[in-house]
């Protein structure tokens, strides 16, 4: 049987964390900065978990995370 392929798109995306969930990063934060506010230019960059319903596609995605 051949290797499993991961999707390289999601891999540049999305990273295990220790407790076995992902971790993601946030939209919005490009371009067009010059109207948003320094409050939430701040609070785009902090990383998020990836939500638990879209957990079993990610891993789908990433067989070998």
């Amino acid at each position: 049987m051949s290797k499993m392929k991961t999707n390289r798109g999601a891999a540049k995306r999305f990273r295990r964390t220790g407790k076995g969930g992902f971790k993601r990063a946030q939209s919005h934060l490009n371009h067009i900065l010059t109207k948003k506010k320094s409050k939430r230019k701040r609070q785009l960059g902090l990383t998020l978990q990836v939500a638990e319903c879209d957990v079993k596609s990610v891993r789908r995605m990433l067989p070998y995370s």
